[in-house]
């Protein structure tokens, strides 16, 4: 009896060294590295409990208490899941593809050169005459789409319908320009933008459109200043800048 009251001293004396140091590196680093133990998913006794009992009765709870604690101080898989590694492909955020309501966002609140009300109020512009089609990967190009070695691009696409106000409406060609401006202003670089008037609702909807297509044409009318400011205004208006 003797002698399993030694072995048991003995390792309750081991087990109470234990204790004993992980609560000297608690008060040693003002708990930093139990609360990284902690989170690296170990059962890590308190600092309050190591205080040191005053008589036999109390060593003997302290024995029972402090060993299947640090018994069962072992690493808990669920506890540290994901740290240090890197999510699953599936889970990962993709960009998020851009719809017809998004761009229709967009241009809602255009201001008319001519009226003080949107576009929207004026039944210039509709969702349902706004198309988008937003790849996420351009696809391979094919030999036949090969020109001079290189591929040709496979932009994303954006098509805007409009409906002039009147079939003779004069500001056609502002109403579009201004679509055209604030649409590339604020899409990504990979949509290829296409702003044209509704067929059959302006008597000159071809020639308007011809204009609208030409890149070249839209960047020299941006140059000229009194253009460019009746630009940003019917943009910034419809914005809320005054």
């Amino acid at each position: 009896d003797f002698g399993a009251g030694a072995a048991g001293g003995a390792g309750g004396a081991w087990e109470r060294s234990v204790h004993l140091a992980l609560a000297d590196a608690a008060n040693a680093s003002g708990g930093s590295n139990v609360s990284l133990l902690k989170d690296a998913g170990f059962s890590v006794p308190d600092v309050e409990d190591a205080a040191q009992p005053t008589n036999a009765k109390s060593k003997a709870k302290a024995a029972t208490a402090v060993a299947p604690e640090l018994a069962e101080a072992t690493f808990h898989p669920t506890a540290a899941a994901g740290r240090g590694t890197t999510p699953p492909e599936s889970s990962a955020n993709p960009r998020d593809a851009i719809d017809a309501e998004e761009v229709f966002e967009i241009i809602r609140n255009i201001q008319d050169p001519e009226h003080p009300n949107s576009l929207e109020s004026l039944g210039v512009v509709r969702l349902g005459h706004v198309t988008v089609v937003d790849l996420k990967a351009p696809p391979p190009a094919s030999a036949a789409e090969q020109e001079d070695g290189a591929p040709k691009s496979k932009l994303s696409r954006v098509d805007v319908r409009f409906t002039p106000t009147i079939p003779h409406c004069s500001m056609a060609t502002l109403i579009g320009l201004c679509l055209r401006v604030k649409l590339l202003r604020s899409l990504p670089s990979r949509f290829k933008v296409t702003v044209r008037i509704e067929p059959g609702t302006h008597a000159s909807e071809t020639a308007v459109n011809r204009q609208l297509e030409d890149k070249e044409r839209v960047r020299a009318a941006l140059e000229n200043e009194h253009l460019r400011g009746v630009v940003d205004r019917c943009i910034g208006q419809g914005m809320g800048i005054a």
